[in-house]
């Protein structure tokens, strides 16, 4: 069965539909990997590999800083390191390392300097739980959580994870973690509280019905799909992408496309969504148009490299809405900018996050990494959204009674925009 409504019109069996997604999401990394290479091609780029070798390498104290003092020198995006003199933070702290502390406190002082929150160095554990996240692997109790007015709610518990084993609902208000007040706290230092280590144990306090309620969960491994979908009201597909962080994104969205093929339109959620790996988000905004931008990446120096629909056998071209929040950002935001400026999808929510940067993840020596901005991005309208966000066409809030009400008054504004598209489609049809 075709999983598009084909451009031929002709059947396109379903391992022929993941080949071809297979076949698209390779020439995006290579594409992605091509557009770094030219980049770096124009600078000098140390002998030390980005990626481990099996023999993985250990350096002193001082060899680590000067290493990622060069890297942080040679590859950041800004030319002007935030318009500062980077010698400075040789002469400040490089007799002074004695200990591998030593390193990581200097290493953070030039980072901080950067004013870039995406800039971090990834201690060993930090860097293993990253790469655990691409390979969806997330150790934790099974919740998805969102902020309202500075007070964290769980809006999605995934079935058969310690959460839901545990007793928590959708709705609940979460008041402590670990007796730690998580009111005011947002969404990312949150779930900083409830990730830990495996078979441990994390005390959550939470709000329910105006009582007060503890419960203790064991942290496990989630086993989650990054893609999510079903019909809803018989002619409506609902698809959320839960991250773009998975390597088995791409796939796991064919696979959630197919399901609804059949039904006369879709909304698509990336409302949570707080980004992932660049080519996902590219290869989610192709399957959308057949022609137009989707974004421009703007290297160091000034490099340009523009991501354009690429021609395929079949585009999806049934009415589309996505929907999004203020923790829709990175990988989410460039779906959103394409759909929504090449005209192609009514955007319904809140303002997004608005990050517009784009980070390399460089293993580094002692089993640790760093996550290093090199770039920026504009909308194919040109627009910058970093620190701004993206607007949607249809301002629509979820408040504190919607929440208490498991009520989705987003997604209801986007289903009944959907019915009377489909309603007057179907009344010109008679005529």
């Amino acid at each position: 069965m075709p999983i598009l409504r084909p451009l031929a019109a002709k059947e396109v069996k379903m391992d022929r539909i993941k080949q071809f997604a297979t076949t698209l999401l390779c020439l995006l990394v290579l594409f992605v990997l091509i557009f770094f290479a030219n980049i770096e091609a124009q600078k000098e780029i140390p002998n030390t590999p980005l990626l481990k070798t099996e023999e993985e390498v250990v350096l002193p104290p001082k060899e680590l800083f000067i290493e990622t003092w060069d890297l942080i020198k040679k590859n950041y995006w800004d030319n002007d390191l935030n318009e500062q003199n980077w010698a400075h933070w040789k002469k400040k702290y490089l007799q002074k390392i004695k200990t591998e502390e030593d390193a990581y406190v200097a290493i953070n002082s030039m980072l901080a300097s950067l004013n870039d929150p995406y800039s971090k160095f990834l201690s060993s554990e930090e860097f293993k739980e990253q790469n655990n996240s691409i390979d969806s692997k997330i150790y934790g109790i099974g919740i998805n959580i969102a902020s309202v007015s500075g007070k964290i709610y769980i809006i999605n518990v995934i079935k058969g994870a310690p959460a839901e084993l545990g007793g928590l609902r959708p709705g609940d208000m979460i008041l402590k973690i670990n007796g730690n007040n998580v009111n005011g706290d947002n969404v990312y230092q949150t779930a900083s509280y409830i990730k830990g280590n495996l078979n441990s144990f994390v005390d959550l306090e939470i709000l329910r019905d105006n009582k007060r309620l503890t419960k203790k969960i064991k942290r496990a491994e989630i086993k989650i799909k990054t893609v999510e979908s079903e019909i809803i009201d018989k002619e409506i597909g609902y698809i959320r992408i839960v991250s773009f962080i998975s390597s088995e994104g791409p796939i796991e969205f064919i696979d959630a496309l197919n399901k609804v093929k059949d039904t006369n339109a879709l909304i698509l959620d990336l409302r949570g969504n707080t980004g992932g790996l660049f080519q996902n988000a590219v290869f989610v905004a192709n399957m959308f148009l057949d022609k137009g931008d989707i974004v421009k990446v703007i290297g160091r120096g000034g490099h340009n490299s523009f991501y354009r629909a690429e021609e395929k056998e079949y585009t999806y071209d049934k009415p589309l809405v996505v929907l999004v929040d203020g923790e829709s950002a990175s990988a989410s935001e460039i779906v959103s900018a394409a759909l929504k400026d090449n005209g192609r999808a009514m955007i319904v929510g809140t303002k997004t996050f608005g990050k517009g940067v784009v980070q390399k993840v460089y293993p580094m020596p002692n089993s640790m990494g760093m996550n290093l901005t090199i770039a920026r991005y504009l909308t194919p309208n040109g627009n910058d959204i970093d620190k701004k966000g993206i607007e949607p066409n249809y301002k629509v809030e979820i408040t504190k009674d919607d929440f208490e009400k498991n009520n989705d008054s987003q997604l209801n504004f986007a289903k009944n925009m959907l019915k009377n598209k489909i309603e007057r489609s179907k009344l010109a049809g008679t005529h």
